[in-house]
């Protein structure tokens, strides 16, 4: 087997994983508030990426702060979406962040979107709209949420490149710096708000989420990613991570017994195809022989919009 064929067999490991961490992070849910699930698992990424900050904490820390904050609002948008709706509708409607990306990256640093892109908008509309009840819509606050995340995630893939551009940012020091913002941000949130955070649970259940979404949601999916990249194209990266969705609903079935129906399930697979094809859209010339440069005059590269952990 080759480089390529290994680093594309692991990225679609790491969308199951991705894929799971939905159902994974329901169910930890159920034993501590969102508050305290967060920084557990924030505050225990941070513990292990600290060595990375030895001569680069201070690279790491303009950008990290401000990033670290926009990623605090996207976890508590994402994480109180999951407990407030069905991991499967989770899963399904975070995908819409690749479709949001180029219209903010187009609010923000003036990048018109090609006109196609419209078209796969509107196939992810009929898509949420069939995913949350169609004709008899139930579009609830964890969907609302969600959406958010989508959105703030775009966000946070355009800030990432305007406050690392020229830069030379350790990518696992950044990570750590974020990590130790959400934390501590979650944490003061829970001090602030009435009735703070009970004590931490006991349960092994609890705490085998909190290590797997830890050591194989963020640290194993960080490092496959950037091994992938060097291996292989940043459309093939993003399209096998496309797959993410499908899996997280494929789990939610599973293992939490949700259903989609049939409906649901359509509208899932529409999401899917409109955020494969935006990335499709996104990687390619607008034009024939156009070249996508960036503000240094290199070729672009691009990946699934995610945030870094």
């Amino acid at each position: 087997m080759g480089t390529r064929q290994a680093a594309e067999l692991a990225l679609l490991l790491v969308a199951v994983i991705w894929g799971s961490s939905y159902a994974v992070a329901k169910q930890a849910l159920l034993f501590y508030p969102v508050l305290g699930f967060i920084a557990a698992r924030f505050g225990l990424t941070c513990l292990l990426l600290a060595p990375t900050l030895r001569g680069a904490g201070a690279a790491a820390l303009r950008p990290g702060l401000p990033l670290g904050l926009l990623l605090l609002a996207i976890f508590l948008c994402e994480t109180y979406g999951v407990l407030l709706t069905s991991a499967s509708n989770a899963a399904l409607l975070i995908s819409l962040c690749v479709l949001f990306t180029p219209f903010v990256e187009w609010a923000l640093f003036g990048r018109r979107p090609r006109p196609l892109l419209l078209a796969a908008c509107a196939l992810a509309v009929v898509g949420v709209w069939l995913l949350t009840g169609g004709a008899a819509i139930r579009f609830g606050l964890g969907d609302g949420l969600m959406l958010g995340a989508a959105l703030l995630r775009a966000g946070f893939v355009c800030l990432t490149q305007r406050l690392t551009a020229g830069r030379e940012v350790p990518a696992l020091a950044l990570t750590a710096v974020q990590s130790a913002v959400v934390a501590v941000g979650c944490l003061a949130l829970a001090f602030v708000l009435p009735g703070g955070l009970p004590a931490l649970p006991s349960s092994g259940a609890f705490w085998l989420a909190v290590v797997y979404l830890v050591l194989f949601a963020t640290l194993l999916a960080f490092f496959v990613q950037n091994f992938a990249l060097r291996a292989s194209s940043p459309t093939r990266v993003s399209m096998l991570m496309g797959t993410e969705p499908l899996f997280g609903a494929l789990f939610a079935s599973l293992w939490l017994d949700e259903r989609l129906g049939a409906s649901g399930w359509a509208g899932g697979v529409l999401l899917v195809l409109a955020s494969l094809w935006a990335v499709r859209l996104t990687a390619a010339p607008a034009h024939p022989g156009e070249r996508v440069k960036d503000t240094g005059g290199r070729k672009k590269k691009s990946i699934r919009a995610r945030a870094a952990v």
